[in-house]
């Protein structure tokens, strides 16, 4: 029986792994000198890590923070293949399969993003009209005991 972690079962998370077997050979064929082949490396590994640590926050804010750090590192690592193309490392046509993942990625990260966002903003609309009704209730008890 093969059990799973909550973030592993995110599509996301997935995506974040099969996108670092798709960098193994590509990182394999950079000179072993080049910083984009450790930045890239390092960017491409961050995603999953930031995934999987926010998914098991407890509040959106802290959700949202870990998911954008994942989204940063995802732009960071189309940035460094667009670096690669830039010292000639790679051809164009050679980064497209991963430029297509990381643009899934970012779209499926932003909507993580926005939907703790709305889940925080609902919960802080909740938490004031709560609020709101307990001072209500403080003026009336006031009231009250000012008419007693």
């Amino acid at each position: 029986m093969h059990t799973a972690l909550d973030h592993e079962k995110l599509d996301v998370y997935q995506q974040s792994l099969q996108f670092i077997a798709w960098t193994v050979p590509v990182l394999d064929k950079l000179p072993r000198t080049a910083s984009v082949r450790n930045q890239l490396d390092r960017a491409s590994t961050s995603i999953p890590l930031n995934i999987a640590e926010g998914n098991g926050r407890f509040t959106s804010a802290d959700r949202c923070h870990f998911f954008d750090n994942a989204r940063s590192s995802a732009l960071e690592c189309a940035a460094c293949l667009d670096v690669m193309i830039a010292k000639q490392f790679v051809e164009r046509d050679d980064i497209q399969q991963g430029k297509t993942m990381l643009v899934k990625m970012v779209s499926m990260l932003f909507g993580l993003i926005r939907a703790n966002r709305m889940c925080a903003f609902s919960n802080r609309l909740s938490n004031t009209e709560t609020e709101g009704n307990r001072n209500k209730s403080r003026i009336k008890n006031k009231n009250r005991s000012l008419s007693c």
